[in-house]
């Protein structure tokens, strides 16, 4: 059985799926509520491993996620989805370079399409994926929580004070 709940964070409601299997979804944005199975069991409160670092990484507090994930999808995804760990906290690539890690030079848009469902968003942190040009681009929290992720992690890196973030939205 999957239990979820909803987190109040700065970035907006964020839905966290849990099972005996580990992390099934974290579910973000305006359509967080579509990406949740309707055979899912609501649990408000629910504490597991998931909901205390997801917390945690909001709060600053945490820079890596350590919990299970239940990750299906294709093989290509797999490898995109595994990926979006080494990149570093704070730090950005853009989709062509992701597409040459995972062997598949010119591949940026699939990755674009793998990031687009990535079950666990901010566990796995496809909002590190920007542009070539070094927009962002292509976040299904919407472009003002991508924004938002990414100046949350560079002010607890250290890398730059708040409000600064030199990426521009397309």
């Amino acid at each position: 059985m999957v239990a979820y709940t909803w987190l109040e964070t700065p970035m907006g409601r964020v839905a966290v799926a849990w099972s005996d299997r580990g992390l099934e979804r974290v579910a973000i944005g305006p359509g967080a509520s579509h990406a949740l199975s309707a055979d899912w069991r609501l649990e408000p409160g629910l504490e597991c491993d998931a909901t205390r670092q997801i917390l945690d990484y909001f709060r600053g507090e945490r820079c890596t996620f350590d919990v299970p994930l239940v990750l299906d999808g294709t093989p290509f995804q797999r490898a995109v989805w595994w990926e979006l760990r080494n990149i570093p906290f704070g730090k950005t690539i853009s989709y062509g370079e992701m597409a040459a890690r995972v062997g598949r030079p010119g591949a940026a848009r699939a990755v674009g399409m793998a990031c687009n469902r990535n079950p666990v968003p901010i566990v796995l942190p496809c909002h590190r994926v920007i542009g070539a040009t070094g927009r962002l681009v292509g976040f299904g929290g919407g472009l003002e929580m991508k924004r938002g992720l990414l100046d949350l992690e560079r002010r607890t890196a250290g890398v730059i004070p708040a409000g600064e973030l030199p990426l521009a939205i397309r």
